[in-house]
């Protein structure tokens, strides 16, 4: 008996039905829309993380700030060209500096390994190429009487160009861990365990397009010929490097024998990131330790301000069209047994309970409900995919003090990690909008609140007629 009346009042009222459930899905759509538009902003910035300091790094670890005035001078790079030969002649030379300028011990990649809470741990040395090419010409003196310009020289001088690049020095023996994972290779192969000491490189696509390198041709980097046996493309952004060498190379290049820049670091748990931060800091002196959360912090551009628009004004937006949809529907509902009195009082003088009562006009309102969510996550699925569809570009640009220790990770002066570098970038994302099940869960449990919100006012106002309203409006 029941599905039956509820199948025949629906029928019967399919447009007020149609009206609850739009009122509904609208709220539903809109939710749908910023969760998953909100979870497209977070893929895109976890995707500007892992592109900065590599897939799987909970954070890193690099050497603490010295107060103004304390520790060694900035070594500065220096050119020697030689320009008594005749002519001049062409001169060329390339300097190796370690980015920043500040080291920490190889050893230290050990005591941070031995954390408790710390599942790996490995260094990577960071460096940047100077390369000053050109040449000097001699001038020529002048034939004439003097005065007239004779005996003077003209002409001459110098002519040089300055080209520079990044080198990143990765530890061939843990390949999973630092800047080189968040890259694809797309030509070729990357290193092996053996190859520690070898004369080989991974260049980045980009530079390798601008240099015209493949795999297999050779590279040489101040004064060393490295083969070229991989090209790596960077899954999102601009490359950590534009060149890949192994560690013990990188070392021996920029001078830094036993050195590293930065411990890349990945936690046995995300739950246990902070515990091994303050472990870090407190039993290795002389470090600061900057997490994935810190460098989101310094996230900024456009990727950022959306973010922040569908965190703060989206989600509110949603709560609001969302409750004002339950509200509508439940006065609507309300109204509409109102309008019903003579029904109701009819079928309580002929037995029905008010329990009964109350249960048909809930069933009603919870079906309109379900109608709701269907046509909201239609809605919102299809919202969802005009979003991916388009793939809207925002920028995200990395920069300020993350944490503390921001600045130091970014590498100092000059740069002291892949972060260096995109620091002063800026990289574009393009947005996408993943529908998860979860969203779809709950859209189905905002589609039975609201039927059930609807019901509850109609249920109430059912619940108090009297048979005596109906046949007092019967003619």
């Amino acid at each position: 008996m029941f599905f039956t009346y509820l199948r025949r009042e629906l029928r019967r009222r399919r447009k007020a039905a149609l009206v609850v459930a739009s009122g509904l899905a609208l709220g539903i759509a809109l939710v749908i829309v910023v969760d998953s538009v909100t979870a497209g902003m977070n893929r895109a910035r976890g995707k500007v993380l892992e592109s900065l300091y590599g897939l799987g790094t909970d954070m890193t670890v690099t050497k603490a700030a010295l107060p103004p005035g304390e520790g060694d001078a900035v070594r500065r790079p220096r050119f020697r060209f030689d320009a008594s030969g005749e002519g001049g002649g062409a001169q060329s030379q390339d300097v190796v500096m370690v980015q920043g300028f500040e080291t920490l011990a190889a050893s230290t990649v050990v005591k941070v390994a031995g954390q408790d809470g710390v599942a790996d741990a490995v260094g990577g040395l960071n460096a940047r190429v100077l390369k000053v090419d050109g040449q000097f010409k001699r001038g020529e003196a002048q034939s004439g009487k003097p005065g007239q310009g004779g005996g003077r020289v003209q002409g001459g001088g110098a002519d040089f160009g300055v080209d520079s690049y990044t080198v990143y020095g990765t530890d061939v023996a843990h390949l999973g861990l630092g800047p080189l994972t968040s890259s694809e290779i797309t030509s070729g192969r990357t290193f092996t365990a053996a190859e520690t000491s070898a004369k080989v490189a991974v260049v980045d696509s980009a530079y390798a397009k601008e240099q015209g390198l493949a795999v297999g041709e050779r590279l040489t980097v101040s004064g060393t010929a490295y083969r070229v046996i991989g090209v790596a493309t960077a899954d999102s952004g601009d490359a950590a490097a534009d060149v890949y060498l192994p560690l013990a190379e990188a070392q021996t290049l920029a001078d830094a024998k036993g050195k590293v820049t930065t411990v890349y670091v990945r936690a046995t748990d995300s739950q246990r990131i902070e515990d091994v931060r303050t472990a870090v800091q407190k039993n290795v002196p002389g470090t600061t330790v900057t997490t994935s959360a810190d460098l989101a912090d310094t996230v900024s551009g456009s990727l950022s301000t959306a973010s922040g628009l569908a965190a703060g004004v989206g989600t509110w937006l949603s709560i609001v069209v969302l409750g004002a949809a339950f509200v509508v529907a439940g006065l609507l509902t309300s109204s509409a047994v109102s309008r019903r009195v003579r029904e109701f009082g009819t079928l309580k003088a002929l037995g029905w309970g008010s329990g009964r009562v109350t249960r048909q006009v809930v069933g009603e309102a919870l079906v309109h409900g379900l109608i709701g969510g269907a046509l909201g996550i239609g809605v919102g699925l299809a919202g969802a995919w005009a979003v991916t569809a388009f793939s809207p570009t925002l920028t995200a640009e990395l920069g300020g003090d993350a944490g503390g220790g921001g600045q130091r990770f970014a590498g100092g002066p000059g740069g002291g990690g892949p972060a260096g570098d995109a620091a002063t970038r800026a990289l574009d994302i393009a947005l996408t909008a993943p529908v998860s099940l979860t969203t779809i869960a709950l859209a189905v449990a905002l589609a039975v609140a609201g039927g059930l919100v609807a019901g509850g006012f109609g249920g109430w106002r059912a619940s108090r007629l009297r048979p005596a309203d109906a046949l007092r409006r019967i003619a």
